[in-house]
């Protein structure tokens, strides 16, 4: 069995331009890679309404893919989609061309995450020229990621455990590391959710106010009253949790016109103090308190993209640190810093975190990544499956 060279593998998926949520022939290479290995590869795809896609109605493509039958299953999760490239222009090459400048990567994707994906099935493809674990190795891989990630991981992992399919643990390969590679490692991740409050007034004239309902001064009375609200003190590892007011949208052109609606957007990244679902029925509740006393039309929209989790500290993470820890010399701290990522579904079904390339570079023009680099992830990737099977199988 040929080992896979990390390198090559980074740069062949970066080749295929897949922004969310086209696919482009990501998801085909990879598993074209894993059949090689004895993978038994199985797609899965799940369809998004426009409502929920960029463009039109798209199919989102999935793969969860296991070598071995037995216990325990030790699990690789990824996505191949990547956000848009922004100016082209601006890049100091094509950026879905993977050029090597003076032994660097670039291009969209190179650290997140086409190189952890490449990284993990050239460690597997080295385990395995030695011989079978004892358990099975499985990958989740997604394309839909960056976007809404409403028929991703999400799905995948609902279906997986309507199954009784059994994973024992997870590596997320997001780019954990802050500064150095190995510095930190991903145990937990606040929840994310999205709110939109729109109040309905009636357009007149400014002249003769008493004829219209300016929806303007209810909707920032309303959105004052919920920024102001100091969430929590924090949790344990966690920071404490934050709203933040992101657009007002009122679309009024007219310098003599009060305008009919008018809709503000935030965002509330929380810890375990709270739950998606808490959450909306305070911000519900303050909605109906200003309906009632505006006498106007307020309508709340949510979109809750994941509760707070938190792997807690111990066997599974302390194997992770000590192998980061022979490879590179480092031992990495145990953060819960950062946005969402699909660890906060993949947490339904078995202990997970994340261990990765350096993000200083994600989602910025001229991403990039070291060749050396992707050849120590790949090395620690290696240790962390022996690592792993040492000690749970």
């Amino acid at each position: 069995m040929n080992a896979v060279d990390p390198v090559s593998l980074t740069r062949d998926l970066i080749r295929k331009p897949s922004v969310t949520p086209a696919d482009e022939g990501a998801m085909d290479l990879v598993q074209a890679e894993l059949e090689r290995l004895g993978f038994a590869c199985r797609r899965m795809r799940f369809g998004a309404s426009s409502r929920e896609a960029v463009g039109d109605s798209e199919v989102i493509e999935n793969l969860y893919a296991r070598r071995g039958t037995a216990g325990p299953n030790l699990c690789f999760a990824g996505h191949t989609d990547v956000v848009p490239t922004g100016p082209t222009g601006a890049w100091s090459s094509d950026p879905f061309a993977a050029e090597v400048v003076e032994g660097v990567v670039v291009g969209r994707g190179a650290v997140d995450m086409k190189g952890g994906i490449a990284c993990w099935i050239a460690a597997v493809s080295e385990v395995l020229a030695a011989g079978d674990p004892p358990g099975s190795l499985s990958f989740l891989i997604t394309g839909d990621e960056e976007g809404r990630a409403t028929h991703g991981t999400k799905l995948v992992v609902e279906q997986l455990l309507a199954e009784g399919e059994q994973i024992d643990a997870c590596v997320v390969g997001e780019p954990s590391s802050l500064q150095v590679l190995g510095d930190t490692i991903k145990i937990g991740r606040r929840g994310s959710l999205n709110v939109w409050i729109t109040v309905t007034g009636k357009q007149g004239h400014v002249a003769y106010p008493e004829r219209g309902a300016n929806p303007i001064p209810v909707l920032l009375d309303l959105m004052k009253r919920l920024n102001d609200r100091r969430l929590d003190e924090g949790y344990e590892a966690f920071q404490p949790s934050n709203l933040e007011l992101t657009t007002f949208d009122v679309g009024n052109t007219a310098t003599n016109v009060i305008p009919g609606s008018a809709t503000g957007r935030f965002n509330i990244r929380f810890n375990p103090a709270h739950t998606g679902a808490s959450l909306m029925d305070w911000i519900s509740e303050e909605a109906r308190a200003a309906e009632a006393a505006s006498g106007q039309r307020i309508e709340v929209e949510f979109l809750h993209s994941g509760d707070a989790f938190l792997t807690q500290e111990g066997g599974f993470t302390q194997a992770i640190q000590d192998a980061v820890e022979v490879e590179l010399g480092i031992r990495p701290e145990a953060s819960t810093t950062g946005g969402t990522s699909d660890a906060r579904f993949i947490r339904a079904i078995c202990p997970v975190l994340e261990l990765g390339l350096v993000g200083q570079t994600m989602h910025q023009i001229d991403e990039r990544v070291s060749e050396a680099d992707l050849h120590s992830v790949a090395r620690v990737y290696r240790r962390v499956i022996q690592t792993y099977f040492d000690r749970f199988a």
